[in-house]
């Protein structure tokens, strides 16, 4: 089969995107839960085709200087820094290859190859958007200025406030071109003017440590001045509260800055969950670390209608509806990264219900090599994702990190040969060459009904978000049988229980020996802080929920966190992966046609040497990666174990 050539001379230019206008989360200084116990204790772009050849006798010709202005309508980076002499026309050329086949900027490239200095290419960037460059060794910021930013929002923009005149607030910014951090600065502080000037990206994190030393406010502060204004005092009930109320309650300034603050602590501290809990005589806030809901400091209880009206605001949803779940999104642009927020509100009996999904693409690596999976495992799943047709499945809980390992998957096997296409309920992460559609169930857009009209699509590879019922399961079994390579989720306890739970949809046994390539169990557990882990010895009753005897101990290692800055005071420091992966061979596929039990099907599996979720966990346990209660709390020992 021929390649298409990527080489178009007829294809378009990429536009440059729009600057969008999201708005974006003010500060929010890190929340300082109690250090954790001692265990024991309690609980490219294409290359244009020119219209002639290159003879092969000449060599290739230098960049055109014809072309020296961008689509914005300033000056490339690349002709400034030829014209202050920091580059010749070869090296431009060079590097012009390098950004084409990677997307890194071009000054970028240039300073990793060493042709230039930061210096310089501050220097270069600053003539291309007309800004100055100024040495904060010499400059001070206005206190006043550096009082109207919070310190979460300056560290998460990489911005200094720098002075406050005539309603002109200037910033200091190492990158002109996040252009999103000024219309942020402009929407939360409600200002009508924000210009930048330069200084280098380390000058520009020192100044801001010192600036705000000691100045740092924190929740209990902004909650005090909730608190402190009673115009936004509502009852309990909130029965009867006129449209003009709500978005007057939604836009006050003390309300915008609690939850700009609640969004960017959530963002750099890595949470994927934000909650907003309204009770009889409390309101709770609440985010999920490493799969953990750790508690802020509560605000008052007369505040939940003005929280929910905040977060509806945001993310485009009717204020004055308080009777109906609904659902919306809030797209934020932070330090130049794309956060998606996935906002669901859940009327209760003393209020609205808020939680909010995090997905910072940043966060995600999308590589398999990365997924946490050891060597002799992740050949075996290689080997499985790779084949032309079958069925893949991946089970587990919600957040066992199922999504990312098939989008890692995908991104591997996503090539200009291949289509690929998802059906997911939501699309999570938009991949680039990648089709992929959401579920929408008020239209009655089901995973099968999708399912179906893929198969129309000429796909090579399909991704079914999760197989809820037995029509989704036959429509991947026939996709599988007519040549398809076919990924989903389950929700199951181990790999075995995911065959028993098919049959018990209604899956015919004979089907699934004839599609089942393989199913991948897998949890994760939170990985002890490397700055503050300690090796101890656990107690018989420690060791007693591990199912291991004292003497069986003996020789081994044990380790927890102490707490420290680095992890918030937590102990643990991200997460790491436990997998259980069953790859069917010709012995399974007897034992499935035969109707072999959960517990048979787990005892072949051992015998075969495949490590179940609870040995998984002992050898991250034993390699000093988490810790005893970790181990418990996310794997079950098996009843012949």
């Amino acid at each position: 089969m021929s390649t298409p050539n990527p080489k178009d001379p007829n294809a378009k230019k990429p536009v440059p995107p729009a600057n969008s206008a999201a708005k974006k989360p003010g500060e929010a200084p890190k929340a300082q839960p109690k250090p954790p116990a001692k265990p024991g204790a309690p609980k490219p772009e294409a290359k244009a085709q020119s219209a002639k050849p290159t003879p092969p006798e000449k060599k290739k010709p230098a960049p055109k200087r014809d072309k020296d202005w961008s689509d914005s309508g300033r000056r490339k980076i690349g002709q400034i820094m030829i014209d202050l002499g920091f580059l010749d026309e070869g090296q431009l050329f060079d590097i012009l290859d390098e950004v084409r086949n990677t997307g890194v900027r071009t000054g970028q490239v240039a300073l990793t190859r060493g042709l230039i200095n930061e210096d310089q290419l501050l220097q270069a960037v600053a003539e291309q958007h007309g800004l100055k460059v100024i040495n904060l060794e010499d400059a001070k910021p206005n206190p006043q200025a550096v009082s109207m930013v919070q310190e979460t929002m300056a560290q998460v923009y990489k911005i200094l406030p720098m002075s406050f005149e005539g309603g002109v607030l200037t910033v200091v910014m190492a990158d002109p071109g996040n252009l999103q951090a000024l219309d942020d600065l402009r929407n939360f502080l409600g200002i009508q003017q924000v210009q930048a000037v330069l200084a280098p990206q380390r000058a520009i994190e020192e100044a801001i440590t010192k600036a705000y030393s000691g100045k740092q406010d924190s929740i209990a502060d902004i909650i005090a001045e909730l608190n402190a204004d009673t115009s936004l005092t509502i009852g309990k009930r909130e029965t009867s509260i006129d449209l003009e109320s709500l978005t007057e309650i939604a836009e006050a300034a003390p309300v915008r800055k609690l939850i700009n603050m609640v969004l960017l602590m959530a963002i750099r501290d890595h949470a994927s969950d934000i909650h907003f809990e309204p009770f009889e005589d409390e309101y709770k806030m609440r985010y999920r670390c490493d799969g953990v809901l750790y508690e802020m400091v509560p605000p008052p209880r007369h505040l939940a209608m003005a929280i929910s009206s905040r977060i509806k605001v945001m993310s485009n949803l009717d204020i004055a509806e308080r009777r109906l779940p609904q659902d919306g999104r809030i797209e934020l642009n932070v330090g130049g990264n794309p956060v998606d927020m996935r906002v669901s509100v859940l009327p209760t009996m003393f209020g609205e219900s808020v939680v909010i999904r995090v997905l910072d693409r940043t966060t995600v690596s999308l590589d398999l090599n990365k997924v946490g999976m050891e060597a002799e495992t992740l050949a075996d799943f290689r080997k499985m994702i790779h084949k032309p047709n079958g069925i893949v499945l991946v089970t587990g809980p919600t957040g066992a990190g199922k999504t990312t390992t098939l989008y890692s998957a995908l991104n591997e096997l996503n090539t200009i040969d291949v289509k690929v296409i998802t059906t997911e309920d939501p699309v999570e992460y938009e991949i680039e060459g990648l089709v992929q559609c959401p579920i929408n169930h008020e239209i009655d857009l089901t995973f099968a009904s999708a399912l179906r009209s893929i198969l129309r699509q000429d796909p090579d590879i399909i991704l079914v978000g999760e197989i809820r019922d037995l029509e989704t399961a036959q429509i991947a079994v026939q996709a599988s049988l007519t040549g398809h390579l076919v990924f989903s989720t389950l929700h199951t306890n181990d790999a075995a229980s995911t065959i028993t739970r098919l049959r018990d949809m209604g899956v015919e046994p004979f089907l699934l020996t004839a599609t089942l390539e393989g199913i991948l169990a897998q949890r994760l557990v939170r990985r002890i802080c490397s700055n503050c882990r300690e090796e101890f010895t656990p107690s018989a009753e420690m060791l007693m929920e591990l199912a291991m005897r004292p003497e069986e101990a003996k020789g081994r290692k044990f380790f927890y966190g102490s707490g420290c800055e680095k992890c918030n005071n937590l102990g643990f420091r991200g997460r790491n992966g436990l997998f259980e992966l069953i790859a069917i061979d010709d012995d399974f596929r007897d034992l499935i046609s035969s109707g072999a039990s959960t517990d048979a099907l787990r005892v072949h599996a051992r015998n075969r040497g495949i490590r179940s979720l609870r040995d998984a966990g002992l050898v991250a346990l034993q390699a000093g990666i988490t810790s005893i209660e970790e181990v418990v709390r996310e794997t079950v020992l098996e009843e012949n174990e």
